[in-house]
């Protein structure tokens, strides 16, 4: 734990160093802009001496200086931070968010059984409702089946009919043709 803190304070040292050894960078645009403004308006009053652009230049150098030095104090104030106590909050936000998931992955679970149960009684309702189907057309067909029996029964009384009416026709032309033929 030591060791991680030690090498933080030494990024943080060597940050310090680059940032205060460094140049000052190069004019933006707008701040190139904005001297070649003023260098006209002084140019026109004819008015600006060396020394008013010797202290404009060190006031820039100072405001920069006043923010790097600012920024150096954020840096100590970051760097003597107690890493340990940063390392247990994340622990502790790290445990709260693992007790979340698994209380996600639980309901989850909950949902999909849910869900299985719900898919599993539409698929026995349709295959109640497509039983229910295949029953009504056996029903219909053999309700149809059974009229079209009734309907041979008649013909078929009436062929009998027809029949007996012809054999008692038969054997009256047969007395009738053999008392002819005595």
């Amino acid at each position: 734990m030591s060791s991680l803190y030690s090498r933080s304070k030494d990024l943080s040292s060597r940050s310090r160093k680059s940032l205060s050894d460094s140049p000052p960078s190069s004019p933006s645009p707008s701040t190139k802009t904005f001297r070649q403004d003023r260098a006209s308006r002084s140019d026109s009053s004819g008015v600006e001496s060396p020394s008013d652009r010797l202290s404009a230049r060190t006031s820039t150098y100072t405001r920069r200086e006043n923010r790097l030095a600012s920024l150096s104090k954020t840096e100590d104030d970051s760097a003597s931070k107690d890493y340990k106590k940063l390392y247990e909050d994340a622990l502790t936000e790290n445990e709260k968010l693992k007790s979340r998931l698994q209380d996600s992955k639980q309901e989850l679970t909950k949902i999909r059984s849910q869900l299985d149960r719900v898919t599993q009684k539409q698929d026995r309702i349709s295959e109640r409702s497509s039983v229910f189907e295949s029953e009504k057309r056996e029903k219909e067909a053999l309700e149809k089946r059974v009229s079209d029996m009734e309907e041979e029964l008649k013909v078929l009384t009436e062929l009998k009919s027809d029949n007996q009416r012809l054999k008692d026709e038969n054997g009256a032309l047969i007395r009738v043709i053999s008392k002819l033929s005595k």
